[in-house]
């Protein structure tokens, strides 16, 4: 029975790096460009995601503050005000309001990572979506990195980095590792990288 479980999860490993490497492969250098591109020209970043996504924007942030010199934000990071929000306006507008008290203009953007990209057929991540509207109606910058067919996000975004599907049974694994492998190509190229890492300048 061991060795029977040891090969199952053989296979599986096996089968999950490859796809790993044949999504990697597959990603759109130009759309990965024009998304740089746009980073450059904003005067403020606001990081944008939910559950797992939600942890790669608080990383994001970190990154491009630090790396790159972006002033950055992610509204999940601030937990009182997010719990505040859901708790007295709902969740479908937590982000939309939480950009307008920051007084979110044409200079600015917001990056989002997502699986979905949001749908209002499905009623699914309804909040990415009110903060995709309020943000191109104040003509910010949308930009986006999601899995599947992009929804809402791609549809919308001025840039957008769709991850694609090679397995539908694992679209939310490989969606959000490949967001976190575009996070630190974006803050590692040349046009972005201002303060180095830590440990590629130790000898």
């Amino acid at each position: 029975m061991t060795d029977l479980r040891d090969f199952i999860q053989r296979d599986f490993i096996t089968k999950y790096l490859y796809e790993t490497s044949e999504i990697v492969k597959s990603l759109r250098v130009s759309d990965i460009l024009n998304v740089s591109n746009r980073l450059k020209r904003v005067k403020r970043l606001f990081i944008l995601g939910v559950g797992g996504s939600a942890g790669t924007a608080s990383h994001a942030v970190n990154d491009f503050r630090k790396i790159a010199g972006v002033e950055a934000y992610a509204p999940t990071d601030n937990v009182s005000e997010l719990t505040a929000r859901v708790n007295d306006e709902g969740w479908e507008t937590v982000f939309s309001e939480w950009l307008k008290t920051s007084h979110l203009n044409s200079d600015d953007g917001i990056l989002i990572f997502s699986v979905g990209g949001g749908s209002n057929e499905k009623n699914i991540s309804v909040n990415l979506i009110n903060a995709i509207d309020y943000a191109k109606s104040v003509g910010a910058t949308v930009l986006g990195v999601v899995g599947r067919n992009g929804g809402y996000t791609a549809e919308k975004a001025n840039a957008c980095i769709i991850v694609p599907t090679l397995n539908p049974e694992t679209i939310t694994a490989h969606t959000e590792e490949t967001q976190a492998i575009i996070l630190h190509l974006l803050v590692s190229s040349p046009d972005m990288n201002k303060f180095g890492t830590k440990w590629e300048s130790t000898k």
